[in-house]
């Protein structure tokens, strides 16, 4: 008979392209998942995998029985939330997803005001990255996330609530008398956060273009993965950086006081939106803390309006 677990574990095999890994996601072991795999197989009637080195290969049964085993898996998390509806806040865990920077400027904040109203609930608040996030999303991990945009993804429903400006940040008062063009950015010397996600973070793939538009492109002296390291870079002198409004507000008094910033010529933007899958029931839990991050982001950017 074919059950959810054993979905859950042919899911799991499929995004790992491992057994192995997929047991280790699952937290089980090995050998009981690829059982349940065979068992499956063997209600089916087809094969799933096929090996491939250490790893496996998807068949096309595995393709064509892939998106009925997550609409599955998503009706009974639907069914479980609907329950979880029916109960109180009193009690549970709210999984909530938030980018890296979000978190410097309320993401204390937030828990404060979720445990305010509600003790007795537990919070986690997950990710680094809007990147990592939107990982998290779409294997079932979150129920919902505060990222920044770009979202392309058809499965997720996508609500854009604030606005942050990127200003160009200096040590230096002889690099902030103008808006910084993007031939002047081009040529400056930077530091710039995340370099792990270089290639899908938000506000360097905004810059990159902002830099080519000019008929130049942006190049980095120095590459860190937090913003507060590049914050501290720059009050040391070392290089110039672009970062969110907020964090140099935010860190500046505490880490770089001799830091001060001024707009881009054209200014840019980062978009901020809350994100959740388009077929989720969110629980209550998770309904409050998107009110309360929503209210908290517009406390400290550039609202936009639903």
């Amino acid at each position: 008979m074919l059950s959810l677990h054993q979905l859950r574990c042919f899911t799991a095999a499929y995004e790992e392209r491992s057994f192995t890994a997929a047991a280790a996601e699952l937290g089980y072991a090995q050998p009981s998942l690829s059982e349940q795999i065979r068992l499956l197989e063997r209600t089916l009637g087809a094969q799933l995998f096929t090996r491939a080195g250490r790893g496996v290969v998807p068949t096309e049964a595995a393709e064509a029985l892939l998106p009925h085993a997550r609409q599955a898996l998503a009706a009974a998390a639907q069914g479980r939330a609907a329950v979880a509806s029916a109960t109180t806040l009193e009690t549970g865990t709210v999984r909530f997803g938030i980018f890296g920077t979000a978190r410097l400027y309320m993401g204390a904040a937030l828990i404060g005001d979720v445990l305010d109203r509600h003790p007795g609930l537990r919070v986690e608040l997950i990710g680094q990255h809007s990147h990592e996030v939107m990982e998290e999303l779409r294997r079932g991990r979150l129920e919902a996330a505060m990222v920044s945009l770009p979202v392309v993804d058809e499965a997720m429903e996508v609500r854009p609530v604030a606005r942050e400006e990127l200003v160009y940040i200096s040590a230096d008062p002889e690099h902030l008398r103008a808006p910084v063009t993007a031939r002047a950015l081009a040529a400056a010397q930077l530091v710039l956060p995340e370099t792990t996600w270089r290639t899908e973070d938000s506000a360097r793939v905004a810059l990159s273009r902002f830099a080519h538009e000019a008929g130049s492109s942006l190049q980095t002296r120095i590459e860190v993965e937090d913003v507060e390291t590049a914050v501290e870079l720059v009050e040391l002198g070392l290089a110039d950086s672009v970062v969110q409004r907020g964090v140099i507000e935010e860190l500046g008094p505490r880490l770089a006081p001799g830091t001060s910033w001024v707009s881009l010529r054209p200014r840019l933007w980062d978009t901020i939106a809350i994100v959740h899958r388009k077929d989720a029931v969110l629980s209550p839990g998770a309904q409050l803390v998107i009110e309360l991050a929503v209210e908290r982001i517009r406390a400290v950017t550039e609202p936009v309006r639903d």
